[in-house]
């Protein structure tokens, strides 16, 4: 290399360092308004794709939906609708107006019409626990100078509730929908001795015990998710704030 090249390069290459660390510096100081930016756009997501259903963009509508399916079963008895009478249907309803059958892998596909209104393209579950993680950041963000994060233990902790019912749902659907045990609830309706309506204990529909469940379980899930989460990333990007202006400082360079 012609040696007249060499410190041009040099100063090339410094910029290049100062412009990169200026830039990571700057994501340190405002990380927390683009981290709830991408979270909130990931729970919002779900709920465009009815809309989009509703107005006849269906190929947008089919991807949120194949999107989504990768982390989530998607049964609409354990979803919300849009644009129809009801909020929820029990399966007995989705069965007598699409297909009678109990298999989860045809049931899933069901996304709605025009008379029940359109799927949201999670279930239930992953709708407050997703939802619950830009709300626990909220939750944190005045207190983010005194709140400690939670620790592994802590998440398990938390995560517990949900990994129970979900698994007991999992095993109850395996049993087969119409008689599983976490359709009925028999169990509950003996143990609380019949003392609420028939609607509390049967099913998935919205205000039923397990639609409860789901709620329930997964803001404890979400909270714990987001408590874990921003306290550690606030630690991490204010470790690298003040270890870049250490070096800027050490080089005489202005941030």
């Amino acid at each position: 290399m012609d040696s007249t090249l060499a410190p041009d390069l040099a100063a090339r290459r410094r910029a290049r360092a100062i412009a990169l660390n200026r830039w990571v510096y700057r994501l340190s100081q405002h990380w927390f308004p683009w981290t709830i930016a991408l979270l909130s756009l990931w729970v919002i997501l779900p709920w465009l794709a009815p809309v989009f259903m509703r107005w006849g963009w269906e190929g947008p509508a089919r991807a949120i939906y194949g999107l989504y399916s990768l982390q989530c079963h998607q049964l609409p008895q354990r979803s919300y609708f849009l644009f129809g009478p009801q909020v929820s249907y029990p399966l007995e309803q989705i069965q007598s107006l699409w297909k009678a059958t109990f298999d989860p892998r045809i049931l899933r596909q069901f996304v709605g019409d025009a008379s029940l209104g359109f799927k949201v393209a999670w279930s239930d579950r992953m709708v407050s626990a997703y939802s619950s993680i830009p709300l626990a950041g909220f939750l944190w963000w005045p207190f983010r100078k005194r709140l400690r994060p939670l620790s592994l233990g802590g998440l398990i902790l938390l995560a517990l509730p949900m990994a129970i019912d979900g698994g007991t749902h999992v095993l109850s659907d395996l049993a087969g929908l119409g008689q599983s045990f976490r359709y009925t609830n028999a169990w509950l309706a003996t143990l609380t001795q019949n003392s609420l309506p028939p609607s509390f204990y049967a099913g998935d529909a919205l205000g039923s015990f397990n639609s409860w469940m789901r709620l329930v379980t997964g803001v404890l899930f979400g909270l714990g998710v987001g408590w874990l989460l921003f306290p550690n990333l606030y630690l991490a990007f204010s470790d690298t704030a003040r270890a870049i202006e250490a070096k800027f400082d050490s080089a005489g360079v202005e941030l």
